[in-house]
């Protein structure tokens, strides 16, 4: 059997990360997605090959001795972490033991549903579930769920979840150049998102090789697919080389820009050239522009 502890990893949004992974020997999934980098494999409705809770505490135990310094403990897995059926026993152990760092878990949301899986959810300090399409037809596309997951069902579920949750919902939208790269497809995913109200949207696009012949889209297209989304807290996955257009804004422009919607640092850092960055900068110092952090990523805000 693989590790079940790995790590630590730097991560871009969360900060320096123990990982956790409930499918240690192979992929255990109710999604099949195309853009996924383990290899395909036929989608399940539960966990076959299961650790135990001890086993996972005892190696969480011995790692958290070892690593110090940490800023998130992270549930996830080869596939899908809430197909796992002790989760909620093993959520309770884990905050039992992480003394300051906070627990996250990486899930494709779907299980949402069920609402044992939604209250162990909710007894976790940051939840990502994933979100890549608003209509049925680029869901099943892209994410080629177990056959009884229904979309509808799914984005209700968020909703409600969202609304008594008490700490970080982050959703993450991976877009897929001929999938779900249309305008159109993200102006109904800004509907739904501001219904659904997460803290924040992480959009991405494909980093490492993935499973099936589908291809990333540009950073800059990522970027324009962002500016559907109005009115939420939205962090860009930016390459590492990539350098954007450099803007001038004026004050107003400033203002205007962060009303629609929060800036990222990132987004300060890439877009803003140096006569808009001192500006801003003013403005910060005079309390106009005011800094939140939400999940490990720094976002402006008026």
């Amino acid at each position: 059997m693989s590790e079940i502890i790995f790590g630590p990893v730097n991560s871009r949004r969360f900060g320096k990360s123990l990982g956790i992974d409930l499918s240690p020997s192979f992929k255990q999934c109710n999604f099949d997605c195309v853009y996924c980098e383990l290899k395909g494999a036929k989608t399940v409705g539960k966990m076959q090959d299961i650790v135990s809770v001890k086993d996972v505490i005892d190696a969480l135990k011995k790692a958290l001795k070892k690593h110090k310094d940490l800023d998130v403990i992270t549930i996830t897995a080869n596939g899908e972490p809430t197909l796992y059926p002790y989760l909620d026993e093993l959520i309770l152990e884990i905050n039992r033991i992480k003394q300051e760092n906070k627990l996250l878990i990486l899930s494709n949301g779907a299980n949402i549903v069920d609402k044992n899986i939604a209250d162990a959810l909710s007894k976790i300090d940051i939840v990502k579930i994933s979100l890549d399409c608003a209509s049925k037809k680029c869901f099943k596309k892209i994410d080629r769920p177990y056959s009884n997951i229904d979309l509808d069902e799914v984005i209700k579920s968020m909703k409600s979840f969202s609304r008594d949750y008490k700490g970080s919902l982050v959703i993450e939208i991976l877009v897929v150049k001929g999938i779900n790269d249309k305008d159109e497809e993200f102006e109904k995913l800004n509907t739904i998102l501001n219904e659904i109200k997460p803290d924040r949207v992480d959009i991405s696009t494909i980093d490492r090789p993935p499973a099936y012949d589908v291809q990333r889209v540009k950073t800059s297209k990522l970027k324009e697919l962002s500016e559907k989304l109005e009115n939420l807290h939205v962090s860009i996955a930016y390459r590492k080389d990539y350098e954007g257009k450099k803007e001038s804004f004026s004050e107003a422009g400033i203002l205007n820009l962060i009303s629609k919607r929060p800036q990222s640092e990132s987004d300060i850092e890439l877009y803003f050239d140096n006569d808009s960055k001192i500006k801003f900068k003013n403005m910060l110092k005079k309390s106009i522009i005011k800094e939140e952090v939400i999940a490990g990523t720094k976002f402006f805000v008026v």
